[in-house]
């Protein structure tokens, strides 16, 4: 698919090669890898595409990444866990944010910004086993505007 084809709220934190990731595909069923893929799979671009409202959360640790859908989150789930590590990056306190069973984002301050560590738990059914991961540094002003540019993608 092309990164065109993607849309909908994302909210990455780390870097490159290891990061977690809330977000809510949403395929553009007139991007034509998706009506490709469509034919592919015999169903109509717009099936193909559905209806972009199912979270999932993305993990990379380096070369070594994973994901898994999140059926039961909703949009308000999404924003609260974005709202709650706002007001935690305010203080300058060890934080520990959770997204609900699956995500907790343990941060204590360094330098201009935040060492991070994610605790990754999938939900039942999924085969991989829980792991935790250290994305990159977390400057606060970058990670700040990154969580208000994703709250506003909700709104």
């Amino acid at each position: 698919m092309s990164a065109e084809a993607m849309a909908g709220p994302a909210l990455f934190i780390g870097d490159d090669t290891a990061y977690v990731a809330l977000v809510r595909p949403q395929l553009d069923p007139a991007d034509p890898d998706v009506v490709r893929a469509a034919g592919e799979a015999g169903v109509s671009p717009e099936e193909f595409a559905g209806p972009g409202d199912v979270w999932a959360l993305l993990v990379e640790d380096g070369a070594e990444g994973d994901g898994f859908e999140l059926p039961g989150l909703r949009d308000v789930e999404a924003d609260g866990f974005a709202e709650q590590l706002q007001a935690v990056l305010a203080g300058a306190e060890p934080f520990t944010v959770e997204a609900g069973d699956v995500l907790r984002l343990d941060g204590t301050p360094a330098g201009d910004g935040w060492a991070l560590t994610a605790h990754v738990t999938p939900p039942e059914g999924h085969d991989t086993p829980a792991r935790t991961l250290t994305p990159g540094p977390a400057v606060t002003a970058d990670l700040l505007a990154d969580l208000a540019a994703f709250r506003g993608s909700l709104a």
